[in-house]
């Protein structure tokens, strides 16, 4: 079976979809550049899952995009929740406040428009849930702002961590993105911080539990 098969019955045997993010969906492969960043579907729901379980009071998520991935996330705050999220393209704000206040969570939402390697140190926390989903080459600075800002017990996610298969190259690679990724991989194994399993989903999506 291949993976468009294995993933249409994932979805179908999963969580639906609701109606909202398959129109942000739509709306972000038809307007905005590099639609394939988008989470997607399953992912969405696995994030949602996550968010639920944990139930976090805080979030903070590096990389907004069109704020998929971020409505996935609200859907388990607790109540009074926040949701941190960062980002740099100003051209994205207009479909992220649109959805944003279609969701009902945009009073749980602060955005910030910005970088974040100058935005997550002003961020008090402590977080419990943190979803890295922004430029590779910043991976290894995020969670080193991000660790001392964590609850005990907390979850960092991170997405893209196999990059379409490129870190599977054992020769160094002129990608910076490659190498970067490949360092923050290492990094986060042999952290005594935290406990760390990639899963081969996707684009592979690393779980860090804050021990």
């Amino acid at each position: 079976m291949d993976n468009e098969n294995w993933n249409n019955y994932a979805l179908l045997n999963s969580d639906s979809v609701p109606n909202l993010l398959l129109e942000l969906e739509k709306e972000t492969h038809q307007k905005v550049l590099q639609p394939r960043m988008l989470s997607g579907s399953l992912q969405g729901r696995l994030l949602s899952l996550f968010s639920n379980i944990i139930r976090p009071k805080t979030i903070l998520e590096i990389g907004t995009y069109t704020g998929y991935s971020t409505i996935c996330l609200a859907e388990g705050l607790s109540k009074n929740g926040k949701i941190h999220t960062i980002d740099n393209n100003e051209e994205l704000v207009t479909i992220q406040n649109k959805y944003f206040k279609k969701s009902g969570f945009e009073k749980k939402i602060c955005f910030y428009l910005g970088n974040a390697v100058e935005i997550i140190p002003k961020l008090k926390g402590p977080f419990e849930l943190v979803f890295i989903d922004a430029d590779k080459i910043n991976y290894e600075k995020y969670f080193d702002f991000v660790i001392p800002k964590m609850s005990k017990g907390g979850l960092i996610i991170s997405d893209n961590v196999m990059w379409s298969g490129k870190v599977l190259d054992e020769f160094d690679s002129i990608d910076e993105n490659t190498v970067a990724l490949k360092k923050y991989n290492k990094k986060l194994k042999n952290d005594p911080r935290v406990k760390t399993t990639i899963l081969p989903f996707r684009d592979g999506l690393s779980l860090s539990w804050v021990i």
